[in-house]
């Protein structure tokens, strides 16, 4: 596995645990029981469009610093 497989899988699963953890926390507050459904879904999405945006940043910085060693 290489450097930015692992990088996109991090930024995918931390993401992912985060957003979905805090917005269950607010669920709780708002006296709302957990749902395991709204879990997963919020771990995903959000963590795959966190990967996401990462992936197409590393790739926007890789471009921009070849551009300039040349």
């Amino acid at each position: 596995m290489n450097t930015k497989t692992k990088r996109l899988l991090i930024a995918f699963f931390i993401g992912g645990t985060v957003s979905a953890g805090i917005m269950a926390g607010f669920d709780y507050f708002d006296g709302l029981e957990f749902r395991t459904q709204r879990f997963f879904f919020n771990f995903f999405f959000i963590g795959g469009v966190l990967g996401f945006i990462m992936n197409n940043s590393v790739k926007h910085k890789k471009t921009k610093n070849e551009k300039t060693a040349q």
